[in-house]
């Protein structure tokens, strides 16, 4: 039977007593259906998991009894940043969901000119939210111990200075394959549109920010597949699923 885990906003530590807020309550016992009695597994995000079990379940609360730690370390030694062009609902949700599961170590969601999402204040708050759920979620999955950054939306032309190591813009006007690139020491930056693509004034601000424009093969990709195919090749030619390293 496969433990369930479970991301926990609270610190941990052996032996300690954890009553759940209302939300994960909520989802252990009327969604999972943990009573009394069954182990878990929960973490924080520090890296750290810990067993766990179910010492009350009720209407009235949740309660947790934290057990021995663990330290089982799942991070890529490739760190990846993500700048991603905000796409509608599902997409986006879809391409943040996979992009945790392969590794992603930090996204930032961008606004750019072929975005049909525009983002007020009160809008861009509870999409952070969402996102933000939707990457704990993804973690809890995955076997994750550590939460990826995630940032605040920026308009792209804002964004673009501040990454670092090598830098790779997901065109598929590219002449350049990954496989043909001078592997990166330790960090990638991948540049991924939304689903209208970029513009191609971003597409020059990209360049001269130092963005090497790479193409992920002959076939247009949809942004969320894009996304996929870019993290997993990055994955596979420089991270841990390099079976060279061993």
């Amino acid at each position: 039977m496969r433990i369930s885990r479970l991301y926990v906003d609270a610190s941990l530590s052996e032996g300690a007593t954890l009553r759940l807020d209302e939300d994960s309550g909520h989802y252990l016992r009327s969604v999972l259906r943990l009573k009394k009695g069954f182990q878990l597994t929960v973490f924080n995000g520090d890296g750290q998991e810990y067993e766990a079990r179910v010492e009350i379940a009720s209407r009235e609360g949740v309660w947790l009894a934290i057990g021995a730690r663990r330290f089982r370390e799942t991070e890529s030694p490739l760190f990846t940043h993500l700048g991603l062009g905000i796409s509608r609902g599902e997409r986006m949700d879809f391409a943040l969901q996979k992009a945790v599961e392969l590794g992603v170590s930090r996204i930032t969601p961008l606004l750019t000119e072929h975005c049909v999402v525009r983002l007020d204040e009160g809008k861009k708050g509870h999409r952070l939210q969402h996102w933000q759920r939707i990457i704990r979620s993804a973690c809890e999955q995955s076997g994750r111990n550590r939460l990826p950054i995630l940032d605040e939306p920026l308009k792209l032309e804002d964004w673009l200075e501040q990454p670092t190591g090598s830098r790779l813009l997901l065109d598929p006007q590219g002449t350049a394959s990954l496989a043909s690139l001078t592997p990166p020491e330790d960090r990638v930056t991948l540049l991924s549109g939304p689903e209208g693509g970029f513009a191609d004034r971003e597409r020059d601000w990209a360049r001269q920010a130092g963005f090497i424009p790479v193409r992920l093969g002959p076939r247009i990709l949809r942004t969320e597949t894009a996304v996929l195919a870019a993290l997993a090749a990055a994955q596979t030619l420089w991270g841990d699923w390099d079976v060279q390293r061993g």
